[in-house]
């Protein structure tokens, strides 16, 4: 009975270590995105915006950030009596004003965005300037 035993245990490992558990799977590798990707937001209906159609937004410019843009941004939100944020960063407007002077675009196509793409905007600037990719 113990040699039984003895055998089964050693059949167990021996397919075991045949075919190793992978920690993440393959499909789950092919989900990532590639960083490029993360700062695109694709609309599923067209914006219309001053006659032009858009389809996606583009917000790789947030690449080029400064700090200098970042403290710029501040102080427009704060002469405009925005509420005090203890984190400017993650609050919708700033996001917007970010991604509207990064982009060279008015602030107007922003606020403009249907409220999903608008907080999409938000998510992804404060994302990309906490490191959270």
């Amino acid at each position: 009975m113990m040699d039984e035993k003895k055998d089964m245990l050693k059949d167990q490992e021996a397919a075991l270590t045949a075919s190793p558990v992978k920690a993440v799977p393959d499909s789950a590798a092919d989900t990532v995105e590639d960083d490029d990707d993360n700062l695109i937001i694709k609309f599923k209906k067209p914006y219309k915006f001053e006659g032009k159609e858009y389809t996606e937004l583009d917000l790789s410019a947030l690449e080029n950030v400064t700090g200098a843009d970042m403290i710029k941004i501040n102080k427009r939100l704060s002469r405009a009596g925005e509420a005090f944020t203890a984190v400017p960063e993650l609050t919708l407007e700033y996001a917007l004003n970010l991604a509207a002077d990064l982009t060279q675009r008015p602030v107007e196509f922003y606020t403009g965005l249907p409220g999903r793409y608008a907080m999409q905007v938000k998510n992804r600037v404060s994302a990309f300037l906490f490191g959270a990719e």
